[in-house]
């Protein structure tokens, strides 16, 4: 600027000028006197001794970048050269000059070995070109440069994105659905804000960008399956730039499954196979529907839903009936908009059954009488109704005869005789003392026979009075 005095930390050390060389005056030959004898021949000079080789110089230094910038200095940092020759490195010279000028300045009096230099006593509001070179005792690389000038002015807040907690993994929206971002940052002064998508600019006719002090709006109003991609977002102060990626996939229906066919039909059971969808809808499926329509109804019923693989048996089908298939592939969006339907019908048959009676042997069953339970011998009183039990087991049914001191029982209204699965009872009623003695029960089939005997003692009951 005109009448300011350059700062003394920007005055560049003018390296001092060579010595001239001075030119050796031509020697003009003189004429030789008269009568004086002829010079001798002087001795050639010796050659030159050879001085020691020359020491390489050193590659320029690597990534050099701003570190920090405020009002009145700028912090750089950079990596060591990757040859720094035979020698070794002696140390960094840090230039610098106003932006469209070639005034370069030394920043630094004394060289220094450290990768990281601050520039301090600066004016606010300058635009500055810098550069860094290495030097060792062959002399100095060739400087690496800042590719864009550095405004000196102070930077209260670092530019940072703060990405919101559900863009940090892949954002999914439906085809024709509203894709409306807001992506807070900061950064004092203002930051330039910019998007790219795959490292191309925006098409503007899909989206628009508002930028904010503190946010910036991404938004597109229909979403279509082109608008899938990596969209990368920069803030940027000077030097200082923070970026940030926002990977978003719009998705559709997945189209219907193929090839679908039949593979077997037993019993009750059918076996069905298909292949993938050639288009997914840009995710991944998260299975397959089965449905079956029987011919008579023609409704459709789901039988598998989230089928994972590509096959699948379905079974209760009904005897008689015909069925048809159809299978529907499903993603995040849906399910297919159309299904693949197998082109045969499943005829589900009645099985024929032939009976075939075992053949076995039949058992005999038949066996004489032969008593499991004997009578007992009883006791009753004079008037009082009593019984008599006994079982038998015999096949035929025998036939089973009452006897009262071995004379047989007849039809006599006194007794009644039943039996009843074998059980054997004889009743008398009203009992006296001459109805006592030795029954008999006697069963005869035409195995055999058996019987068995009791004593029946009836009291009288009436007290005898002296």
């Amino acid at each position: 600027m005109p009448g300011k005095e350059p700062d003394p930390e920007l005055i560049q050390a003018t390296p001092a000028a060579e010595p001239a060389e001075t030119r050796a005056a031509e020697a003009v030959p003189a004429s030789p006197a008269e009568g004086a004898l002829p010079p001798e021949p002087q001795a050639p000079a010796a050659a030159p001794e050879r001085g020691e080789p020359k020491a390489e110089l050193p590659s320029c230094p690597v990534h050099l970048a701003v570190e920090d910038v405020n009002d009145n200095s700028v912090s750089l940092t950079w990596k060591a050269p990757e040859q720094v020759g035979s020698t070794g490195l002696d140390g960094y010279l840090v230039e610098c000059c106003k932006d469209g000028t070639a005034d370069w300045v030394a920043a630094n009096k004394e060289l220094f070995l450290s990768t990281r230099y601050t520039i301090r006593n600066l004016a606010s509001g300058d635009r500055l070109q810098i550069r860094v070179k290495a030097v060792n005792a062959g002399g100095t690389s060739v400087p690496a440069v800042l590719e864009q000038p550095v405004v000196i002015r102070e930077i209260l807040e670092h530019p940072k994105i703060r990405v919101p907690r559900h863009l940090r993994q892949t954002y999914t929206r439906c085809v024709g659905e509203v894709v409306n971002l807001l992506i807070p940052f900061q950064g004092k002064p203002r930051p330039q804000v910019s998007w790219s998508k795959d490292g191309q600019p925006l098409d503007s006719k899909r989206v628009t960008v508002r930028n904010g002090d503190r946010d910036t709006i991404f938004f597109i109003r229909e979403a279509a399956r082109s608008d899938s991609g990596q969209y990368q977002l920069s803030v940027k102060i000077d030097r200082l730039e923070d970026r940030a990626t926002i990977d978003i996939r719009v998705i559709e229906q997945p189209g219907p499954p193929e090839n679908l066919k039949l593979v077997d039909v037993w019993g009750f059971n059918v076996a069905l196979e298909w292949s993938p969808p050639k288009d997914n809808g840009n995710t991944a499926l998260k299975g397959y529907t089965v449905q079956k329509s029987d011919r008579k109804s023609g409704q459709w019923f789901t039988v598998l839903e989230h089928c994972l693989r590509p096959s699948c048996t379905v079974s209760d089908l009904i005897i008689g009936n015909s069925y048809s298939f159809r299978v529907f592939s499903e993603n995040a969006c849906g399910h297919s908009a159309t299904a693949a339907v197998t082109t045969q019908l499943a005829h589900i048959r009645k099985p024929e059954i032939l009976y075939k009676p075992e053949k076995y042997s039949g058992r005999d069953f038949s066996e004489p009488p032969k008593f499991t339970q004997p009578l007992a011998d009883r006791s009753t009183t004079r008037g009082y109704n009593t019984q008599l039990f006994c079982c038998v087991r015999a096949f035929p049914k025998p036939k089973i005869i009452w006897l009262k001191n071995q004379t047989e029982i007849r039809e006599d209204p006194k007794y009644i005789a039943v039996i009843n699965e074998g059980v054997c009872s004889l009743e008398i009623r009203k009992p006296s003392p001459f109805d006592g003695g030795v029954y008999t029960c006697k069963a005869v089939n035409p195995l055999g026979e058996a019987s068995v005997d009791c004593r029946l003692d009836v009291k009288d009951g009436r007290c005898s009075l002296e």
